[in-house]
């Protein structure tokens, strides 16, 4: 086979050797549009975990990289005049020139071509080539000429960066903060040989400017930065390798590739078919607050040249490669949106304590949660958990985070979980009976802090399905109330309603026949912002007049007293996922062109009209709070809700006394279309909380204590509700505490023994865990 590799980066570089090494006789050629050994940039980072990678791939190449390896285990932060040190990471800095000059020899002892200061245009043939790989790097020439198939998206990051270099060597990975009369900048920092570190400063495009950096010369703008850092510098100087570039030109922003597809499977060049592929930069870009995207491109090339093995089935081989590195990447790249949003706006985070902010930046990307830090730095957890105990009113002992306490009005949790609303579809006629007494009842005795009802329907017409719970007839109030008494009587759980109407998505089917269609009979007529149907078996809602209004106020205002005379602890108004609120939140189903419609004011106004009402009845010393979905997750081209207009919505609810904002996304259309992942809506959280100061509950593939423990001490979410953990497991809470060894927790009497168990047998198996297995 005959490959040709346009662009002699590290991930050109490694697919050419590891191929040549696989197969002799393949004619590999690498061309490269700069001379010999040149390179910009500084020094790379890799993790342990990509090291492990390369050894397995090409043990030559991995002892030549290790010796020229620089290790740490530490991440320092430095902010408000502390410095943080967490470790157990294990980073390893190398200089990229360096690694360039170990790829290219080890080229040139298997036998590869390498061709240099050969610049190859979008039009340009590749004579004889089997297979072109784009290794050309971010601004690919090989993707430009395929554009059509590859259909790369490109997005551009908020923040001017600048890439230098320092002979001062830092002895950890180093990520320092300081504040200006124009804004935060940071630096990120690491050594990477023997005498230089690499040095990153950046800041929002906005701060930049009005520092006046975009009008400073190049040796200008390094000096600002040496006085910005000095007390990091010890003196030394920042330097630039980027000479080449004029004024503030060196300052860019991060741009974000992504391609839809990666491969080509022929074209005709010189006369001959021949397939490509992308891989590296070309193909897709992590930003570097996440690591080296040389991590990508050496791992994209392992994957390829694995993939292609001994086949003669290119095509196969190049979808192999690309199902398995797309997913791959695609996971990473997820994790970097968060950790890019993170450093974009690390002055959402700046009010928080030197503790918290500093948890907050290790687990920005949610790839690294509380126990993956438990496990490289034992002791810097004990320290985040017995700060974290201290704030939250008890003895400064470490704890799980989500066993620390939470007030909010005149009421205190024991801890941080939530049983979540979920449909049951189990009511006759509105009326909650023993199953929901048992239900609720079951969770409550579980450990969690506060359980809520399902949605409650404040009208028959307001229902999702006749299976639906209610709170519009006395035998209703009475029903709840016997939970309400349960709860408080046998366990020391919070209860609180959520209260709403189901709008466009009412007269349905139970959840486990088929969600969202129609009643095959008896539809009861529906009601919406505007005449918009959920489904198109859905029927046509009636656009509610201002008389429907006034009719379903007062239907949410008298649910909401007969709720405060059972007793409930909490009241949530449901103005998410669809349902009648929500409709009027959104602009994908607000059409509406009166007061009521046209700007998010306007959108709010008639869920804002409701909430004060029911405010206005429910006990002042009683917490109110509100879900919403914070983002659509619209179709491309239609314009819904985003992250920014879910900040807009909760100050707005804020400013009427909501005490906390329930985080959701999605189910607004059927069009949404979510990107999902493990805690995936926690971001909404995040910023709500801290843009809007007002307590948020995370909510959204959330499953395991260690999920809650990391967004509770990182302060992304107050609490953090679960739902499906809670159908599988009523005693969810108290397990997690057996778990965690705490056992500071109220377990019923009545199963007090069962707990003792428990503990004996998760002691024992961690015993086990410890003891060497024979051999033989």
């Amino acid at each position: 086979m005959r490959v040709v590799c346009v662009g002699g980066g590290p991930s050109g570089l490694y697919l050419a050797l590891l191929l040549k090494r696989a197969h002799p006789a393949h004619e590999i050629s690498v061309v490269e549009r700069n001379r010999p050994y040149d390179t910009f940039g500084w020094g790379v980072v890799f993790s342990d975990q990509t090291l492990g990678n390369l050894k397995a791939a090409d043990e030559v190449t991995y002892q030549q990289i290790v010796e020229s390896f620089n290790h740490w285990d530490d991440i320092d932060v430095h902010f408000k005049g502390r410095t943080i040190r967490s470790g157990g990471h294990g980073f390893c800095g190398i200089g990229r020139k360096k690694l360039l000059n170990i790829l290219q020899a080890r080229c040139e002892s298997l036998g590869v071509k390498l061709v240099f200061e050969t610049d190859i245009g979008p039009q340009d043939e590749f004579t004889d080539a089997d297979l072109v790989i784009g290794s050309d790097g971010l601004r690919s020439r090989i993707r430009e000429r395929f554009a059509e198939v590859f259909k790369p998206e490109i997005d551009v990051g908020r923040c001017r960066f600048v890439w230098l270099g320092t002979r001062k060597l830092f002895d950890a990975f180093t990520f320092a903060f300081e504040e200006t009369e124009h804004g935060w900048f940071q630096a990120h920092a690491y050594r990477y040989d023997d005498d230089t570190s690499t040095f990153i400063v950046e800041t929002p495009e906005e701060v930049w400017q009005s520092a006046g950096l975009d009008t400073m010369s190049q040796d200008e703008g390094i000096a600002f930065c040496e006085r910005l850092f000095a007390r990091y510098l010890d003196g030394h100087k920042l330097m630039s390798n980027a000479s080449h570039q004029r004024g503030s030109a060196i300052w860019i922003k991060f741009p974000r590739v992504r391609c839809e597809e990666w491969i080509v499977h022929s074209f005709t060049t010189a006369g001959r078919l021949a397939a490509v592929a992308l891989i590296g930069d070309a193909a897709h870009t992590a930003h570097f607050s996440i690591g080296s995207g040389t991590k990508l491109a050496l791992e994209d090339a392992i994957a390829l040249a694995r993939a292609l093995g001994d086949s003669r089935d290119i095509d196969g081989a190049l979808d192999a490669y690309q199902a398995e590195r797309k997913l791959e990447v695609l996971k990473l790249q997820n994790a970097a949106r968060n950790s890019t949003e993170w450093f974009e706006n690390v002055d959402r985070y700046t009010a928080m304590e030197a503790e918290q902010f500093t948890y907050s930046l290790l687990t920005r990307s949610q790839r690294l949660t509380h126990e993956n830090l438990r496990l490289r730095d034992p002791a810097y957890i004990e320290r985040v958990e017995s700060w974290l105990a201290q704030q939250s009113g008890v003895a400064s002992a470490p704890r799980p985070p989500m066993f620390t306490p939470f007030s909010v009005r005149g009421l205190t949790l024991d801890n941080r979980v939530v049983v979540s609303p979920m449909a049951m579809y189990s009511c006759v006629d509105g009326t909650a009976d023993d199953f929901m007494l048992v239900h609720l009842g079951s969770r409550a005795q579980g450990g969690a802090a506060l359980v809520f009802t399902e949605m409650t329907c404040v009208s028959p017409e307001g229902r999702i399905s006749p299976g639906c719970a209610g709170m519009y007839r006395p035998e209703h109030a009475a029903a709840w109330a016997r939970i309400v008494a349960f709860v408080h009587a046998h366990t020391p759980a919070k209860i609180g309603m959520q209260l709403g109407h189901s709008g466009p998505k009412g007269s349905t089917q139970r959840g486990w026949e088929v969600s969202d269609e129609p009643l095959s009979e008896g539809n009861w007529p529906l009601l919406a912002c505007s005449p918009i149907a959920y489904g198109p078996n859905n029927q046509i809602p009636k656009a509610m007049t201002r008389a429907d209004m006034e009719q379903v106020t007062a239907d949410f205002v008298r649910a909401a007293r007969w709720a405060a005379e059972c007793d409930f602890d909490w009241l949530e108004l449901h103005c998410a996922h669809g349902y009648l609120l929500s409709s009027f939140l959104s602009p994908l189903t607000n059409l509406r062109s009166d007061e009521y419609g046209g700007t998010i004011e306007n959108r709010c106004r008639y869920p804002l009209e409701v909430f004060c009402a029911i405010r206005a009845v429910w006990p002042t010393a009683k917490p109110m709070s509100v879900r919403i979905s914070a983002h659509d997750w619209a179709p491309p081209g239609a314009i819904g809700n985003t992250g920014d207009d879910a900040v807009e919505i909760a100050k707005l609810f804020k400013a009427e006394r909501c005490d906390m904002i329930d985080v959701s996304t999605g189910q607004t259309t059927r069009e949404a279309r979510p990107v999902y992942g493990r805690m995936y809506q926690t971001p909404f959280s995040d910023r709500i909380r801290q843009e809007v100061g007002i307590g948020t509950i995370a909510v959204g593939a959330i499953f395991e204590p260690d999920h809650v423990n990391s967004i509770i001490a990182s302060g992304r979410a107050d609490l953090c509700a679960l739902a499906r953990p809670h159908l599988a497991d009523p005693f969810w809470t108290l397990h997690a505490a057996a778990q965690a060894g705490y056992k500071d927790v109220e377990w019923p009497v009545q199963y007090l023994q069962g707990k003792q168990q428990l503990e004996r047998n998760l002691a024992r198996a961690a015993e086990m865990k410890d003891v060497p297995s024979a051999s033989g």
